[in-house]
């Protein structure tokens, strides 16, 4: 399977809607998306041009799909930059520079081609690659019940570091965070 890893532009918004909406039609979208299909198909082209712009400018958050040669997108992953002190999405203050992987997502029929582990070790180029902040660790979560994504952070480099969170809105399932740590 031939396919560019690239970086999500501002033009690309109704893409980046696109695979969105698709990740939240899959049948563990569940387990995976802390987001509904529902939420996502109300949202304004607005939000999807703010985030598609927020990307291109790669300070805060850096999207990356992998494009096949014909201009269709076969899967996606994003990394949202947290500075020390600051709220995440779990409520959590990180003690350090950090990035949070969110958004994993591969067409069911381009998986098993390495493809997922392309785009995570885009992410994590992109991480080590910011000047300011300088990142110390790369996290994300997996539910406990995805035993199928947790093997694919492992294959990455991802370890559990012993933390989880309770899954908004699915108590008492949990999150299981898992990092990586500068090199």
């Amino acid at each position: 399977m031939t396919y560019t890893i690239k970086t999500v532009r501002h033009q690309d918004w109704p893409k980046a809607k696109e695979i969105r909406l698709a990740a939240l039609r899959d049948p563990v979208a569940h387990l995976a998306f802390l987001e509904t299909l529902e939420a996502a198909v109300a949202r304004p082209d607005d939000f999807w041009l703010a985030r598609a712009e927020a990307s291109a400018e790669g300070r805060s958050m850096r999207q990356f799909v992998a494009e096949r040669a014909d201009g269709a997108w076969l899967g996606t992953v994003s990394a949202r930059v947290e500075l020390p002190g600051d709220e995440t999405a779990f409520g959590q203050l990180p003690e350090v520079a950090q990035t949070h992987v969110v958004g994993v997502f591969v067409h069911p029929a381009a998986r098993g081609a390495g493809l997922a582990e392309r785009l995570l070790e885009a992410a994590l180029e992109w991480s080590w690659s910011l000047a300011e902040p300088t990142v110390e660790r790369v996290r994300l979560h997996v539910h406990e019940d995805n035993a199928r994504a947790e093997a694919l952070y492992r294959k990455v480099g991802f370890a559990r570091t012993g933390a989880t969170v309770l899954v908004p809105g699915d108590a008492p399932f949990r999150e299981i965070e898992l990092a990586v740590p500068r090199g």
